[in-house]
């Protein structure tokens, strides 16, 4: 797996650049955030990899620091984001600033990308709560807990939440299923 490139910046375009190392150059895909910072063409750079292997694609996505690519990895880790949508989430600011609006449930943070409504968003936020929260050290609250911190955050009282809560099979532990569940039982 490739995890790193040291080369030269050969073409900067808007959703990737090419980088020259050892006389191969390297297609990769970078956020808009991230091409603003990049150096000029002809000149060095050093840009952590993810790489994408599919059945019918091998893609780089490229990041400036370790903290940007692993807030990408855990972001590309939620189910139903791909890394391209990773890649624009993100890129919505500063790292530390996206982790406190995050642990805010600011559920605005991903307005105006494409494919993200508040739905998504919620879900996005529910699920980066409770992994920013681990990789900070913060221990972090039971799954019915969280579900019903979820359920409030979406306008139903904690009453109504742990009512809903009570009605899932125990065997249910996955928060955001836990959550789905109880919105059906919720008529949502």
């Amino acid at each position: 797996m490739i995890s790193y490139l040291q080369g030269r910046v050969i073409l900067k375009k808007e959703k990737f650049i090419i980088i020259g190392v050892n006389n191969i150059g390297y297609k990769v895909f970078i956020s808009k955030a991230t091409l603003i910072k990049l150096p000029e063409i002809a000149e060095d750079i050093k840009i952590f990899c993810f790489q994408n292997v599919k059945e019918d694609a091998l893609d780089l996505y490229g990041f400036l620091t370790y903290d940007e690519l692993d807030f990408f990895e855990t972001l590309n880790d939620i189910h139903g984001i791909g890394p391209k949508a990773a890649l624009e989430l993100a890129s919505v600011g500063p790292l530390d600033k996206i982790k406190e609006r995050v642990l805010s449930q600011d559920e605005k943070i991903f307005e105006g990308i494409p494919g993200i409504g508040s739905k998504k968003a919620m879900t996005i936020i529910l699920e980066l709560t409770g992994k920013i929260k681990m990789l900070n050290g913060t221990k972090p609250k039971s799954s019915a807990d969280e579900a019903e911190e979820a359920l409030s955050q979406l306008g139903f009282s904690r009453k109504q939440a742990k009512e809903a809560l009570s009605c899932i099979p125990s065997n249910v532990k996955n928060t955001e299923e836990r959550v789905k569940q109880a919105l059906k039982s919720l008529g949502k």
